[in-house]
């Protein structure tokens, strides 16, 4: 009996992305006739619709060709969640993730695949974005945020790097495991451990639209990564009031000093008004904080699904699946 050749599980969320359907579709069927050649691995194709608003699912399933199928979602859940999704559909011996967006090469992709196979002593290799187009001040922000996060843990979120990645099916399925309702894959992927390696590219130009992460979604999305892996912020406001004590305790002193040795009169309005906006303002920042880190923990109490599936679409070659279409937790 002839051996069943290994599988490569393609997942790709996408949330409005129909003008770039077709090209992708190219990219996928290029990177699976080059993947069976040099490899020797079936290519199984998992794309998951965000909820998306435009026809783009219905654009992938006319270009798609081979063993596919699209996840298509009840709703816009985040892209966070929507690789999980893949996730659990998936079954290959080995995952790769990427967007479709085409800002993800062939060439990597394939560069990816070939350190996974090359080195089977290695779980999992990630893209790690050189970032040479983004600005001074981006840069170190990003820096100071990995500097921050990665503070008093025992593993290390890699900086700049995403979801871009290839993995043994075992780390896929571990993976799944992790059902958190608030979704920080960067970290995620850093907490389950395995063996990774990182590998520096420069991501492509987007061939149609734009970004769907404004600044407001990064600091929502770092704030994500805090409030699920790190103290570090609380830490920072409960050392904030203690210097804010200390410096009031000295203050305190300074005026008792004046008026019992100099007769000096003490100041009135200004200094009192510095002192209720300076601890006014620290109290409200650490109630802030306090009520992020509460609401996580009420959203990952409720228990909810993760996600919910609203169909799927298979190709005719693709393997048989356990989803029905219906809730997925």
């Amino acid at each position: 009996m002839a051996e069943s050749r290994p599988t490569l599980d393609i997942v790709a969320p996408f949330l409005n992305e129909a003008p770039s359907a077709s090209a992708f579709a190219e990219l996928l069927a290029a990177l699976e006739e080059a993947v069976s050649q040099r490899f020797g691995m079936t290519v199984h194709k998992i794309l998951v619709d965000d909820g998306s608003r435009d026809d783009g699912s219905d654009r992938f399933s006319k270009a798609l060709s081979g063993s596919w199928e699209i996840v298509r979602l009840s709703r816009n859940f985040g892209k966070e969640v929507a690789v999980l999704a893949g996730l659990d559909q998936s079954r290959g011996d080995m995952v790769l993730i990427m967007d479709a967006d085409l800002q993800h090469s062939m060439d990597i992709s394939l560069k990816l695949i070939t350190e996974l196979v090359e080195h089977l002593d290695i779980d999992v290799v990630y893209a790690q974005n050189d970032r040479r187009e983004a600005s001074w001040r981006r840069s170190q922000l990003a820096r100071l945020f990995y500097s921050l996060i990665n503070s008093s843990q025992r593993f290390d979120i890699p900086e700049n790097a995403g979801d871009f990645r290839v993995m043994r099916g075992t780390v896929a399925r571990a993976l799944t495991s992790l059902r958190d309702k608030r979704r920080f894959n960067k970290g995620l992927f850093a907490w389950a451990g395995f063996r990774q390696k990182a590998l520096p590219y420069s991501p492509e130009s987007r061939a149609s639209g734009t970004s769907k992460w404004s600044r407001l979604n990064l600091i929502a999305f770092s704030l994500e990564g805090f409030t699920s892996f790190s103290v570090i912020p609380l830490r920072i406001i409960s050392l904030s009031g203690m210097l804010a004590a200390l410096a009031g305790l000295a203050y305190g002193a300074k005026v008792f000093f004046e008026v019992m040795f100099y007769g000096i009169a003490v100041p009135g309005y200004p200094s009192l008004m510095v002192a209720v906006v300076l601890l006014g303002g620290l109290n409200l920042t650490l109630l802030g904080l306090i009520g992020e880190y509460v609401w996580v923990t009420l959203s990952e109490s409720k228990d909810r699904p993760v996600y919910i599936v609203r169909d799927v679409v298979r190709g005719d070659v693709a393997p048989d699946k356990p989803v029905s279409g219906a809730p997925n937790t």
